[in-house]
């Protein structure tokens, strides 16, 4: 089970027209929020990345407004693991446990969960905070993580794992996103 004194959340990619131009984007995106702002309630921490954002545009206001605080890792290989940056911040957040959400679920999402099982990391890959252009695409990715070894959650289920309680402002403010 995930814990919060051990998990960081990695949000990967959500930048630019390829961000609206996923299957689901809308869902996506309120999605991304819930869980972003569940997170920051909590004071976990987030590594932000981007992919190539000279090409691909900055990481959309709906998620980037968000994230005030967080500077984000720039990075043009599609695995986050291939960036000393990510390593670097990865291994300074002193957590264990990663949750990973963003886009493109076949490609940077994909080969990021399962280099961090090779790096030895409990992974787990927020399935409705995740997207890709064709659903298809999307659906295949979950597949082939799963049997890698990638865990699958959704954003609240995440969210009360982390959370344990039904007590406290924390709880209060969590029901106040998920509803």
């Amino acid at each position: 089970m995930l814990t919060a004194e051990k998990t960081v959340l990695i949000v990967v990619d959500v930048q630019g027209k390829l961000a609206h131009s996923m299957s689901g984007k809308e869902d996506l995106f309120r999605n991304l929020q819930k869980i972003i702002k569940g997170i920051r309630i909590m004071g976990i921490p987030i590594l932000w990345v981007e992919q190539n954002p000279d090409g691909l545009g900055p990481t959309i206001p709906e998620v980037a407004d968000l994230l005030s605080g967080v500077k984000p890792i720039k990075k043009l290989s599609f695995s986050c693991c291939q960036n000393d940056r990510f390593l670097r911040a990865l291994e300074a957040s002193g957590c264990n446990q990663v949750l990973v959400v963003g886009i493109e679920a076949h490609i940077c999402v994909y080969q990021t969960a399962v280099e961090l099982l090779g790096l030895d990391y409990d992974v787990q890959v927020v399935v409705d905070a995740v997207a890709s252009r064709v659903a298809e695409n999307k659906t295949i990715a979950l597949s082939k993580m799963k049997g890698a070894g990638v865990d699958l959650t959704s954003t609240e289920m995440a969210l009360f794992e982390l959370l344990r309680v039904v007590a406290g402002e924390k709880f209060k403010e969590i029901l106040k996103i998920v509803r």
